[in-house]
């Protein structure tokens, strides 16, 4: 059994920016809203960044890692989390960030639940999503379930907020109190997470969604997704 320092540190490595999951070539979808010129500054992008906690955030990637760890078998979370994430790009930007971390995982904190998750994938029977890839890792550390999904909440926020730096931009102090603005957020996000049910994984707003399928038809993009 893991310290609780030991999987404390391995909770900060794995949702550390500098963790080479390739984050930084995804907007999940603000990209399409800059365009639009209705994300145009640190209090829109806020507004956007807090609509994405709300929703997919909360009913996609958090009520999964939930599930995973209540002891839903992780191919069939995958299987819905394939059919559930409509637009393309957001799709593929999750398997690509997801097998990544599936394959630093298993250099870094390799276990018998990891490698049988990467054996899924490998065989075809999965297609290894980001959210289920770190609650694997995270759950095999022994990492509590408020504590692996809020720090995965936050990392995935983080993550935005350096994009959207670049990309509106923003400066560097207006980033930090947009993730300072989203603490709240995410706090509500984890407590909604848990007193989900089944039927309402994936629901998420059809206007992000739209907004997702609209980027990969974007005339000039700085983002994958």
């Amino acid at each position: 059994m893991l310290s609780t320092r030991t999987s404390q540190l391995a909770l900060q490595q794995l949702t550390d920016s500098a963790l080479p999951t390739g984050a930084f070539a995804h907007s999940l979808g603000f990209e399409s809203y800059i365009e639009r010129g209705l994300v145009c500054d640190e209090t829109t992008f806020s507004a956007w960044l807090h609509a994405f906690i709300a929703q997919q955030l909360t009913y996609s990637d958090g009520v999964a890692i939930r599930f995973l760890y209540e002891g839903v078998e992780v191919g069939l979370l995958d299987g819905v989390l394939s059919g559930q994430l409509l637009a393309r790009e957001v799709r593929e930007a999750s398997l690509k960030m997801g097998g990544r971390l599936l394959e630093i995982g298993s250099e870094v904190f390799p276990s018998g639940e990891l490698e049988g998750y990467r054996e899924l994938v490998r065989g075809g029977g999965a297609s290894g999503h980001q959210p289920l890839a770190f609650g694997v890792i995270a759950r095999s550390l022994e990492v509590p379930f408020e504590e692996a999904v809020s720090a995965y909440l936050f990392a995935t926020v983080t993550s935005l907020t350096q994009n959207a730096v670049r990309a509106i931009p923003l400066g560097q102090n207006a980033g930090q109190r947009v993730l300072r603005d989203a603490h709240d957020a995410v706090a509500t996000a984890i407590n909604v997470v848990a007193q989900l049910c089944w039927d309402d994984f994936g629901a998420v707003s059809p206007g992000l969604e739209i907004s997702q399928m609209r980027h990969e038809r974007q005339r000039a993009r700085m983002f994958m997704s």
